[in-house]
This record gives structure tokens, sequence and C-alpha cells, in this order.
């Protein structure tokens, strides 16, 4: 069963070893696991629902707590602690947009707002009900995930916008063909999540980032429907798919969802190799990328990261044979991992990872293989499983992600890590801070950050020093040109920095196409948009 207070499948853990907890304890201290409150105390403290007796609506405790928040820490937080101030007062479960648009009218006479839901793996706050007077009608997709049409002479396929990654892939893969976009959420994450918070896969150097996949679909909005018809290209006026993308239910819900799919690859093949100094490897998949060569993956760790993946490894005769020939190659304390991955027939994945290898070549980079790539494969989808593992310990984990040009990868990745030390160390703490380059492009990279540090005890005190980090990382992106966000849109947690990077006139424009849909202003309010 899905855990209702940390990530997944509560049948599945994902244990730290004892090198790792060594190598924390020795970077950051020793943590304290804090008492998590129980399902049944959180349930107590849910209020009477406010809205009208429905058929089809759960008003249950236990069903509103489950739909009441994401993913985000202070959504962890919240449940951990059992401080769940504010849930919605039912979830709804459609079956088709025609009862999407039922439930959107009703809450109009209800006077309610609307939150979608989707997965449940937001991590910048999207689902969390706003301190209202009025009722808040969530409605789950979760039954809207069927693939409705394939044609295989376009490679377009068309699903209910509720169909989860491992759901989608499994009904594509049946008629030979995947969508191929695999974010870290993968197990829980659903396509119309994706598409309204511009989501990127893992491995969307082939495949392509959600707006290169996202061809069409329908949207239900308090002023009807919207419907997208998908073409090959169009030069006609505004595209409406644009609306939609980065949305986040401000104009509608997204109920079905046409993309572009591809024939399965006959092979895939990983690669890690390593460069001895970050402005080698920089330079190296900067070359990579703009030689445009046809990979699906390249994935920069920095040396932290580089090492804290190789303390998770754990000792072995093998890892110590590797880090000695490293070392004889020239990699030591500042050596980089960069993984890349190719995609398609046997002979392009081969004649693709021999190029770019050649490149690597060029500055300084040792190939070690691709046992490491495989066990990356193997547990991409586990590894976030490691959250609970740590909270656990007594440790908090989180992220934030950006995107700039080359000329300033460098410098914002030590703006990023240098803003979280500093807010640590006001508090008298450390922090265990590493960066990697997830998605490379010919114009820049986009740089992915990842904080460990130890838990205060209390709800209090562990949200000011989320808060304080949160506000000085963002601050950081900011002042060194970055956007806000590259992947995971922008929710609550990320609005107060959007103009910055928007500006008034932008905002405005936002703002006017919000009301165009949802002139009442019922559809998720205070996300994207700060109220």
């Amino acid at each position: 069963m899905r855990r209702w207070n940390g990530w997944g499948d509560d049948a599945i853990d994902y244990p730290l070893n004892d090198d790792m907890l060594a190598f924390l304890r020795d970077r950051i201290g020793a943590g304290t696991p804090p008492a998590d409150a129980t399902l049944a105390q959180a349930c107590r403290s849910v209020a009477p629902s406010r809205l009208t007796a429905r058929r089809g609506i759960d008003t249950t405790p236990e069903a509103r707590l489950r739909h009441a928040l994401g993913q985000s820490l202070p959504d962890w937080l919240k449940l951990r602690y059992g401080k769940v101030e504010r849930v919605p007062d039912g979830v709804a479960f459609p079956e088709s947009g025609e009862q999407v648009r039922e439930l959107l009218a009703w809450a109009r006479q209800e006077d309610a707002l609307v939150i979608p839901y989707g997965g449940g793996t937001s991590v910048v706050g999207h689902l969390g009900a706003p301190q209202t007077d009025k009722p808040v009608l969530t409605i789950s997709l979760a039954r809207l995930s069927r693939l409705l049409d394939l044609d295989r002479q376009a490679q377009l396929a068309s699903f209910g916008a509720g169909v989860a990654g491992p759901d989608l892939e499994a009904q594509l893969r049946a008629h030979g063909y995947t969508l191929g976009h695999f974010p870290q959420s993968f197990e829980y994450s659903t396509l119309g999540g994706w598409i309204v918070t511009r989501s990127s896969g893992q491995q969307s150097l082939r495949y392509g980032r959600i707006e290169q996949l996202f061809a069409g679909g329908k949207i239900e909005t308090p002023r009807g429907t919207l419907t997208i018809p998908s073409f090959p290209a169009s030069a006609a006026g505004t595209d409406l798919r644009e609306i939609v993308l980065g949305s986040e239910g401000r104009i509608g819900i997204l109920t079905e969802a046409t993309v572009r799919i591809s024939p399965l690859p006959q092979r895939e093949a990983f690669h890690a190799v390593f460069f001895p100094t970050w402005a080698a490897a920089e330079d190296a998949v900067r070359a990579i990328a703009q030689a445009r060569l046809p990979l699906s993956m390249l994935r920069l760790s920095n040396p932290v990261e580089t090492q804290t993946m190789l303390a998770m490894a754990g000792k072995s005769r093998l890892l110590d044979l590797l880090q000695g020939y490293l070392g004889w190659r020239g990699c030591r304390n500042q050596k980089c991992m960069l993984l890349l991955g190719a995609s398609g027939d046997a002979g392009g994945v081969a004649a693709a990872i021999g190029q770019a290898l050649a490149v690597a070549r060029r500055f300084h980079g040792v190939h070690a293989g691709q046992a490491i790539g495989k066990k990356w494969k193997h547990n991409r989808f586990r590894n976030v499983y490691l959250r609970n593992a740590l909270w656990q310990q007594g440790y908090a984990v989180d992220t934030v992600e950006t995107a700039v040009d080359w000329p300033r990868v460098g410098a914002m990745m030590q703006a990023v890590e240098q803003a979280a030390r500093d807010a640590f160390a006001a508090c008298g703490e450390r922090v265990h801070v590493y960066t990697h380059l997830s998605h490379i492009y010919a114009q820049g990279a986009s740089v992915y950050t990842t904080f460990a540090y130890r838990l205060a005890g209390s709800y209090e005190a562990d949200l000011a020093r989320w808060q304080a980090l949160k506000g000085a990382v963002c601050e950081a992106i900011v002042a060194t040109g970055g956007t806000i966000s590259h992947q995971h849109g922008v929710g609550v947690d990320h609005a107060p920095y959007l103009a910055a990077e928007k500006g008034t006139l932008g905002m405005g424009a936002m703002r006017e196409l919000c009301r165009h849909f949802d002139p009442n202003g019922m559809m998720n309010p205070g996300k994207l948009l700060a109220a």
C-alpha cells in the first residue's frame, strides 16, 4: 500500500548501508530520529467536511488526508509531525471528461474551490488546500487512465490524463512503443501532471521534454471544454498547447492528452566516465552536447556528489579496484562522474557511445564501462526511497533545480551550494550539499542540487530550517540569472520568485489568461501565481 506520510509503497525499503551512515555522521553529525504521528492521530485532527453530501465524493478523514498534500519537504513535515491544519473537504474520482464537467458545475453552485490531483508527487506545494472559508473539492484523475487511441502511422497515442508512468509505458509496450518520459517520480507521477508542470524525463536528450511530446488534448475549464487538435506543426496563431503546459491546474483540468510516441528501442546502454576535475568534465559534456550526438542521457556529478554516490555503493573489492585504477589515471579527490546513455538499434547505440567516448577522451575522461550505468538504471526509481530511510535516521533531504546558459553553470552551482552552507551556519548546523547537471543542452544545463541535513526534532524548528534554506537558495538562483524551475513547476514554494523571471508584463498576461478560463478564481488558487 502507498505510504501516507512518505514516498512510495510501504512494502519497499531502501536502507542506508553502514558506510553511508558513517559518511553522513562525519560531515553533518549524528541524526536523532523524530517521533512520527500515526495515521490515526492525523485523521483525528481532520475537521468535518463543509461540502453538501453528494454521491461519488469521499468525505472520510483518511481519504481527504491522503489527498491533502504532495511530496515537498513542508508537506512531509506536516504529515510526519501530525500538523495538517487544512485538508480538502471531499475527494471526487470521475471516470470521464463529462463527469469532470459535472463536478466543476457542482463546485460552482457550492461556491467551492477545486484542486486537481494526479499522482500526488509535487515537490513544490501544488496540492495544499488554501486557508479559506469556502469548501475545497479535490478531483482525483486516478480513474482516467486508459489508452484511448493509438495511431501507428502518425505515432500518436491518446490517454486519460490520470495515467501513471508505469501504466502508460505498459500499455504502450504491449503495442511496441514507448513515450520515453522517465522522471524520478515515474512510479507515481501522471501524464497530466507532467504536462501541467512542464516535466523533464531522465532520457529527454533522445525523447524530448514533455513540451516536445505533448501534441494535443482536452481541458475542462469553468468556462467550458478547450479541445486542442494535434498537428505536426502549425503557424495558425498562438499555440494553445502552451496555455496548458505549465498551467498547474489554474485554467482547468486536463482530462485527455495526445502524445508523440516512439518505437521501443532495440538496445539501451549506460556508461560511466570519470574526469579529473569539474572544469574538464564541464568542458567535455558541453562539447558532447554541442556535437549533437544521438544520445539519450548525459548526467554529470560534481566531486561531492561523485564521492557520495561511491559511498552509497558501500565497500567492495571491485570498488577498491576502480578507485585505484582511477587514481592511477589521474582521477583522484576532485573526480567527477558522467553517466551517458544511448537508446536505439544496436549499431546506432554503439556508434553514439563510441563518438561520445572519443570526445570525452579529449578532456582526459576515463571510461569505466557499463557496470555503474547498469546499477544506476536498476535503481533510478528506487533512489527516492532513500528519503524515507534518511528520515528514520534523523536526516532531511531536499533539492532545488534550475537551468542556465553555459557561461553561468559553474557560478550557479557555487552560488546555490554556498547559500545553503551559509543558511545552516547561521543556525549552528552543517549541510551536506552536492550538485549534478541533470539535463544537458547545447545552450546550457540544468543545475540540480541536493541538501542533506539533520532534523531539529520539532515541526516549528524544522520548518524554520527549511524556510531559511529555501529562501537562501532561491534568492541565489534569481541573483545568478537562472530559471526558478527547470522541471518541477512553480506551485506555492516558487511563486514568490516567478516575477523576477517573467517581469510585470508577463505576470499580467498570465493572470489575465487564468481569469479568462476561470473568471471566479475557483481553480487551484494560490498556486503558480501568488495570491
